[in-house]
């Protein structure tokens, strides 16, 4: 789906999928269906920046982060403890990446 040239060419890759794969995955063909709108609205921006948009490395960056804060930890008190942690980092992420421009989103299209 992700590959396709257009809206219209990723339904019908996903139909395709999902006549083939469909009854041994309906969770995921559900998952799909359900999250269309989302997991497709890529395609409603200039197609320069659909890699920008399609990838996770930033959210991948944000819990490798998260794990090297968290891992040098032995043992947390509560659930509470852990999540101020994340938050924290998190946090700090945020307002570091504030105003860092993106490749290529610093376009007006």
């Amino acid at each position: 789906m992700y590959s396709a040239e257009n809206l219209k060419e990723a339904k019908r890759n996903f139909q395709l999928w999902e006549s083939k794969w469909g009854r041994l995955y309906p969770k995921a063909a559900e998952c799909i269906r359900k999250n269309w709108e989302q997991l497709t609205a890529f395609y409603k921006t200039p197609k320069a920046l659909w890699k920008k948009l399609r990838t996770t490395n930033i959210i991948e960056r944000a819990f490798r982060e998260v794990r090297r804060r968290t891992r040098t930890m032995s043992c947390f008190n509560n659930v509470e403890s852990i999540e101020r942690i994340v938050f924290a980092v998190i946090s700090h992420l945020n307002e570091k990446w504030r105003n860092t421009p993106i490749y290529e989103f610093t376009q007006s299209y």
